[in-house]
């Protein structure tokens, strides 16, 4: 057995143990239940009327005189479901209870149009008026069973909540044993008269099992009762595929699969017909993988029976009408019902292939795979790559239909969304599921059916792949085809058009137009088109999930990555021209672009600047532009030569001096403008600014500074630091050629990062290496192919990822060998020797390993720290829960899509709010900050020395003097960091937004709090030393306000008084 193997079975022991109900637990549910039971069977015998549910009665359209019977207690009163046989799996604590109802309570005909549903209805009214004046009964609801709305059930709670179980309750569920003729229920008759096709009527054969399941319910409790006892591998393969379905929420629904429904499964595998599938010499987990593979298969195609044909009631040629009947077939052993006569063609094809992915995971995880399989949260939220919310409760062609003929209105119309949305959507859609809980949440019997429906029917859609689902132009038949055209363009209607293609067809079509960067709208365009036209939709009652947060990445309500186009293109240009320069010592031998822009991961990638282009180009010249440029960094390398010095500073001094004459050429022959410092070399070039720089290989190899000169340290890091860059960069732009909504997902997490303030706590490449985890290693879920889907999976993996105890290896390429894995789980083994003595200084507290760096020493080794990396999963779990439930319920009170990027200023010690006229780029400011509450120390006046906007036209000044004016690699905000660090080492953590336009900076206290004694000096000097901080942000700092005040040992400030704050514009000067 291998460690891995060894871990899961452990894992899976704990989770069972997890699972299971204690004794003295079951003990007292015992005593419960028989209470319950026998205030049942002492209800006295009364006469029923119609008043009892009149409003259920009337919608099922039932005639008065056909509902009144005389209530008998019931015959027998019998526990099923997982209780009976000890396999309840906690959270979900409840006891089913059959209740028998009397073969007097009906008459031999009330199998006929909804009478037996109406009189089982006013058997439960009874029993429910009896156990409300019980006292050991808190509340009574109704609910339906499996979302059917013709049967209620009893959901009974009791008066005093169990200590181990808080929510325990029992379903009171009736049965009808032997209690009409079953030929009379064949699948092929109708028992609904109303239910015609013109004057003929049809066949009903979901009603028809309806009753039957109702007949039937308590044999096939016993048979699963008798298959599971004394059967513990049994049990606990059930109780682990309970967890793996209910963990996938859009397969444990009423359509498709339930505990009661795994336990029909698993006794066919073990006592039914197949064979024996299942025996006793199988553990758990050999059960469980028994169970998916029978589920994945073939084997349904034919329709299954617990009982082999001809041993039962069921011959093959009713099994061949059974399956013309319903999509799934697994009749039970008398042979008259189908279990599965809910299950849904879709649901049962989605069930399958989540069987599927989940054997083909265990088979190559090599027996991990724990967390995944039984621990992740499979919602519709976060599997489907676009989800739809519509409102059908006003709609005309709902309320125009009956509740219930053969099978109820509600699964009629998700039946015909499904239809119309998968031929609208074709090959765009993978998979398209919908759901509709139709049933209300609180359920008046008197009533009847007028509150179903309310709830929004919800639609998720898997997409194909980009290419295929967000394409433009659908190609539909070909003129010729007179026939698949007539039908094409009855579906389209207006939206269909006759086009001739380039290879010379001439075909029907529809065009889906959109706008750079809108191609992810076309599904939403395709929808809505559809659903409108064949439902009268309006545009207000469909939410369409997929644009609501491009609001964050937009600029002037456009995104700007769609003008990326001239950036490439401009960096074309540059590397050309660096490869032709001759009159330099060593050619350049390779140019890379390491910007996050270049593998587009940049939040706002920088526009063209009207002052950024060569000598002798001219523009059209707005009338503003703004001052600050930002440049993108570029990675060059010269040819090989063996007249390198071998010290790294006096390296360090060459690349400076290269980097020069590289500037003095391009602004001498190729009509550049360049900005040079000894610390960096920028190039404008069409618009755009490139930020230069050398990176000798030779130098990583050197041998590190033996007198301790910290400056060639930094020197030799910087260099391992362009070279992790470079390989990093090639990584990812590899990636996105396989995803392109990699992209977009990781600019959202970026977003996010940024306006939570924890840009200085975490490195852009570590966000794009989580992002790119959720790509290579979806399961258990499909790679995203949406931005909402990628960003909500990348707030869970913050939140919940195990990061104290598992490395997260980003295996980009594929290619990690079992030593390479070995090696990375040896590093991060290193890393965590010191967690025991101090969970909170662990080092690197987010090991993220990748081909490049085995150790998780690139980005993540010194940030974030454990506190740190745990408010951000404390932020990232709440915005996650936040963002599912707009996505399922949408938009409610004040929860708006926009709150998942407001921080709460709450949580810091103190606030500094910056001039916003005085940010770099004050457009990309989200929501300006405000301050209502807390002690306002310093408010200052704004400099008048810098705007972030320069005019252009006019007499203001000249194109040349307005170019000087230009800062490259200039935002206040940064420097402004930088001197506080000067000032403040060790005082207190910053919090910004790095984007260049948060007006906020969040402060905390690094304080030792010190024992409960009052300090009269503490306020004080908290307020003295905030008010150096507006000293040293003097002319940027719009005021500074004291939100908390800590108990401190006595703060020796690190401010001194003739500290300002100054812009630094030398630094970007020609």
């Amino acid at each position: 057995m291998t460690p891995e193997t060894d871990s899961m079975d452990v894992k899976v022991k704990e989770l069972l143990n997890d699972l299971q109900l204690d004794p003295s637990c079951g003990e007292a549910l015992d005593r419960y239940v028989s209470s319950i039971v026998g205030a049942m069977k002492e209800i006295p015998n009364q006469e029923v009327n119609l008043e009892y549910a009149a409003g259920f009665v009337r919608d099922l359209h039932v005639p008065k005189d056909k509902v009144g019977f005389l209530f008998k207690s019931p015959e027998v009163v019998q526990i099923g479901g997982s209780y009976s046989f000890g396999c309840v799996a906690k959270p979900d604590v409840n006891v089913d209870l059959l209740v028998r109802m009397p073969k007097e309570c009906f008459h031999e005909k009330d199998y006929l149009n909804h009478r037996y549903h109406a009189k089982r209805c006013l058997y439960l009214c009874v029993i429910e008026k009896s156990l409300s004046l019980s006292p050991l009964v808190r509340k009574i609801e109704w609910s339906t069973f499996q979302n059917e709305a013709r049967k209620p059930i009893l959901i009974v709670y009791p008066v005093h909540e169990l200590a181990v179980v808080s929510e325990f309750f029992i379903r009171i569920i009736p049965t009808a044993n032997s209690l009409f003729i079953t030929s009379r229920l064949n699948m092929s008759r109708n028992n609904v008269r109303a239910y015609k096709q013109g004057d003929m009527t049809q066949a009903t054969p979901h009603y028809n099992s309806s009753i039957l399941e109702d007949m039937f319910l308590e044999e096939n409790a016993e048979f699963v009762k008798n298959t599971f006892q004394e059967w513990n591998s049994l049990k606990d393969a059930l109780l682990l595929l309970k967890v793996w379905a209910r963990n996938r929420g859009s397969i444990y629904l009423y359509d498709c699969f339930n505990g009661y429904l795994i336990s029909i499964i698993m006794s066919y595998l073990a006592a039914g017909s197949s064979g024996n599938h299942i025996n006793k010499s199988m553990n758990s987990m050999q059960i469980f993988r028994v169970t998916l593979k029978f589920i994945s298969s073939s084997l349904w195609q034919k329709g299954l029976s617990l009982r082999r044909l001809g041993q039962s009631k069921l011959s093959k040629e009713d099994m061949t009408k059974y399956l013309q009947a319903f999509p799934v077939v697994l009749y039970d052993a008398t042979g008259y019902t189908n279990l599965l006569f809910r299950m849904t063609k879709t649901a049962f094809s989605e069930l399958q292939d989540e069987a599927a992915r989940t054997l083909n995971y265990l088979d190559r995880s090599r027996g991990s795979g724990f967390e995944e399989i039984f621990m992740t949260k499979v919602d519709l939220a976060a599997k489907f790559d676009s989800s739809l919310r519509i409102n059908f409760k006003e709609n005309t062609k709902v309320k125009a239909s009956d509740f219930c003929l053969d099978d109820e209105c509600w699964r009629l119309f998700e039946k015909d969304v499904q239809c119309v949305l998968q031929q609208g959507l074709g090959d765009r859609a993978k998979l398209v599921r919908v759901t509709w809980e139709s049933a209300p949440s609180s359920w008046d019997i008197n009533e009847g059916f007028a509150n179903f429906g309310h709830a929004p029917m919800l639609v998720g859609l898997l997409f194909s792949s980009e290419e295929k689902s967000f394409r433009v132009v659908d190609v539909g038949p070909h003129a010729e085809n007179t026939e698949e055209t007539t039908k094409f363009r009855k579906f389209w209607g207006e939206k269909a058009e006759l086009r001739r293609f380039r290879d010379g067809t001439i075909a029907e079509s529809t065009v889906w137009e959109c706008g750079p960067g809108q191609r992810h709208l076309i599904m939403k365009r395709v929808a809505e088109f559809v659903l409108s036209k064949y439902f009268l939709v309006p545009k207000e009652d469909l939410v369409y999930i997929t644009d609501q947060l491009d609001f964050c990445l937009l600029l002037g309500g456009k995104d700007p990555l769609a003008s990326s186009a001239s950036l490439f293109e401009a960096y074309e240009t540059l590397s050309k021209h660096l490869r032709l320069l001759e009159d330099i010592p060593l050619r350049i031998s390779s140019v890379q672009p390491v910007d996050p822009a270049f593998r587009h991961t940049a939040v706002f990638p920088p526009e063209p600047h009207p002052l950024a282009y060569e000598r002798g180009i001219s523009n059209k010249t707005p009338k503003f532009a703004a001052t600050c440029v930002e440049p993108l960094k570029v990675l060059i390398q010269l040819e090989g030569s063996g007249n390198w010095p071998l010290d790294a500073e006096v390296i360090e001094r060459t690349k400076i001096a290269f980097l020069l004459k590289i500037c003095e050429s391009l602004q001498n022959r190729r009509s550049f403008y360049c900005y040079a410092t000894e610390a960096e070399v920028n190039v404008l070039v069409s618009g755009y600014a490139f930020n230069l720089k050398i990176l000798h290989e030779k130098s990583l190899y050197l041998p590190r500074s033996q007198d301790g000169n910290q400056k060639i340290k930094v020197e030799s890091y910087g260099d391992k630091k362009l070279f992790l860059q470079s390989q990093h960069s090639s990584m990812i732009n590899a990636l996105y050629g396989r995803y392109p909504t990699y992209g977009s997902v990781v600019r959202l997490a970026k977003r996010w990062v940024s306006s939570h303030l924890f840009s200085s706590s975490i490195a852009e490449e570590a966000i794009e290496l989580l992002v790119a985890y959720l790509f290579l290693r979806p399961f258990p879920f499909h790679t995203p192919c949406s931005r909402i889907t990628g960003f909500l999976r990348f707030l869970r993996l913050l939140s919940n990822y195990d990061w104290n105890f598992s490395p997260l290896i980003v295996d980009i390429n594929e290619d990690f060998t079992t030593q390479d894995e070995r090696e990375i789980n040896d590093n991060f083994m290193s890393s965590r020797k010191s967690f025991e003595e101090s969970s909170q200084h662990v080092e690197p507290a987010m090991f993220l390993a990748t081909t490049y760096d085995k150790a998780s020493e690139a980005w993540t080794k010194y940030s974030p720290t454990c506190g740190i990396l745990g408010r951000m999963a404390s932020y990232a779990k709440s915005s996650a829960n936040l963002l599912t439930k707009l996505i399922l319920l949408g938009q409610t009170g004040p929860y708006t899509w926009e709150c998942l990027f407001r921080t709460p200023l709450d949580n810091y010690d103190a606030v500094i709010l910056l001039h916003r006229d005085k940010l770099s780029y004050p457009h990309r400011l989200l929501f300006p900050t405000a301050i209502s509450h807390g002690k306002t120390v310093i408010q200052g006046k704004a400099s008048k020395d810098f705007h972030p906007l320069m005019e252009l036209s006019g007499a203001a000044q000249s194109f040349d003097d307005a170019r000087s004016k230009l800062l490259v690699n200039f935002d206040p905000t940064r420097f402004f960091l930088e001197d506080l660090k000067e000032e403040f080492p060790e005082t207190f953590t910053v919090w910004y937004d790095s984007l260049g336009g948060g007006d906020a900076i969040g402060l905390t206290w690094n304080l030792k709090k010190r024992k409960r004694q009052e300090d009269d000096d503490s306020q004080s000097l908290l307020v003295d030393t905030l008010k150096g901080v507006g000293e040293v942000g003097k002319g940027f700092v719009k005021s500074v306000h004291l939100l908390k005040s800590p108990r401190f040992q006595r703060l020796n400030p690190c401010y001194s008084s003739n500290a300002s704050y100054v812009y630094r514009k030398t630094l970007v000067s020609k």
